[in-house]
């Protein structure tokens, strides 16, 4: 009974402490809307703020190019020549590839 009574009269000593220690972890660890959540949804916004700004700066690229193609007869023969490798009657066309191949050679073993 002693023991009860010694954690009775902590509680009764300690009480605001202990409730505010409650509310603490309610609100910052179990809670819907605890920190850890708030802390974890502010990052995922950072994240999609960020790829916003990556497909806004494509977008403004593409319509600069967009608006060059449809202004600039010149620029659809690049496009043309380059992407569709067309090319004029009287042209010819070369194609150098840059692909690193595999160099090396295996040897088989000797039997």
């Amino acid at each position: 009974m002693s023991k009860l009574h010694t954690i009775w009269e902590f509680i009764r000593r300690h009480k605001y402490l202990i409730t505010i220690l409650i509310f603490v972890t309610i609100i910052g660890f179990l809670d819907e809307n605890s920190m850890v959540r708030r802390i974890s949804n502010i990052r995922k916004i950072n994240k999609l703020h960020e790829s916003i700004r990556e497909y806004q700066a494509d977008y403004n690229e593409n319509t600069k190019r967009l608006n060059e193609l449809t202004t600039n007869p010149r620029s659809i023969e690049k496009v043309a020549r380059e992407k569709y490798l067309m090319k004029k009657p009287n042209e010819d066309i070369y194609i150098i590839q840059d692909d690193e191949q595999d160099t090396t050679v295996k040897e088989e073993p000797q039997k």
